[in-house]
């Protein structure tokens, strides 16, 4: 994926990011993302498409009424009704960078931190109402929260507060919570890593491939700022490193083309990495609305195929 490719995205029929991160309550603002995807699906020209959840099948003639769920009914205005599978609900890990240079927040009143944690916190909402296990680990230099996955009550309300309390830390260093991680973490699942990657390429290199081969089913949502992929600054200033406090001049429009160029190869090995090793990869900036990021992590879990059990499955039109 090229920086060129980053465009900022229309927010029509969207909450504008900087409109939503008013809202204090990450709670209320992952709800505010979730029902506005489900409006978004309804009003979709595509007539017919949904998401209709695997543990889902639509109603037919025969059927226990006792059985049909009204809520996704209320979404969709299609009739389900609950699948009796033998098979483990999806369990998955929410792994949320936290480090210093997740502070960074651009011109835009957010931090990419703020952005991060309402992301995952959106993920979190959806896939719990689901009906799926989620835990959490946040983490800067060293992993500092771990919440096992679970489905109960009160579940959603423990991730919102940890997500909510997690701080500006210090260094990033993915190694030692990424090692962690798969210390901790045994039975396979679903793992997503939210993180700006601003480390060493072979460090990711090492210990993503190591959770990949493990057996756990990766996604990795990189999330930058848009001053950051687009380096449009007019004036000299002293650019100042989040992480080690160093300060330095720079003239950016004589520094401009180097910088973009480096940020290329860098999110060029980025994404070879998670290539190599079968990880769905998306660059997310931060003034992109969540609701359509939702719709492309609902869009990768349909091409997963057997790979593990599908989050959702796309409804062919009518």
């Amino acid at each position: 994926m090229s920086i060129g490719s980053v465009k900022p995205v229309s927010t029509k029929g969207s909450i504008d990011p900087a409109t939503l991160m008013r809202i204090r309550s990450l709670e209320l603002r992952a709800r505010v993302v979730v029902e506005g995807f489900w409006k978004g699906l309804h009003r979709s020209p595509l007539h017919g498409f949904s998401v209709e959840f695997s543990e889902y099948r639509q109603y037919a003639q025969g059927d226990d009424p006792r059985f049909i769920d009204w809520k996704v009914m209320a979404r969709t205005d299609r009739v389900f009704i609950k699948k009796f599978e033998d098979e483990t609900n999806l369990r998955c890990f929410l792994l949320v960078d936290q480090s210093r240079s997740m502070s960074y927040a651009g011109g835009s009143g957010y931090s990419k931190a703020d952005y991060a944690a309402t992301l995952a916190a959106t993920f979190g909402h959806f896939l719990l109402g689901q009906g799926d296990a989620v835990g959490l680990v946040t983490f800067d230099e060293q992993l500092d929260q771990f919440v096992p996955a679970r489905n109960r009550p009160g579940q959603l309300r423990r991730l919102m507060a940890l997500l909510e309390s997690g701080q500006g830390g210090k260094g990033t260093n993915l190694i030692e919570p990424l090692k962690k991680v798969s210390e901790l973490v045994r039975k396979r699942g679903l793992m997503m890593l939210i993180s700006d990657l601003l480390a060493p390429i072979e460090e990711l290199e090492v210990h993503l491939g190591y959770l990949a081969a493990a057996g756990h089913d990766l996604v990795v949502w990189q999330v930058l700022d848009r001053s950051e992929l687009d380096f449009k600054f007019e004036q000299a200033l002293h650019f100042k490193d989040v992480e080690s406090g160093e300060a330095v001049y720079i003239d950016p429009r004589l520094a401009r083309d180097r910088y973009l160029e480096k940020l290329q190869e860098h999110l060029d090995a980025v994404q070879g990495i998670c290539e190599r090793n079968g990880i769905d990869y998306r660059l997310v900036a931060t003034d992109e609305p969540l609701d359509h990021v939702l719709f492309d992590f609902v869009s990768m879990r349909e091409k997963v195929g057997g790979k593990g059990r599908r989050v959702a499955r796309a409804v062919n039109r009518v």
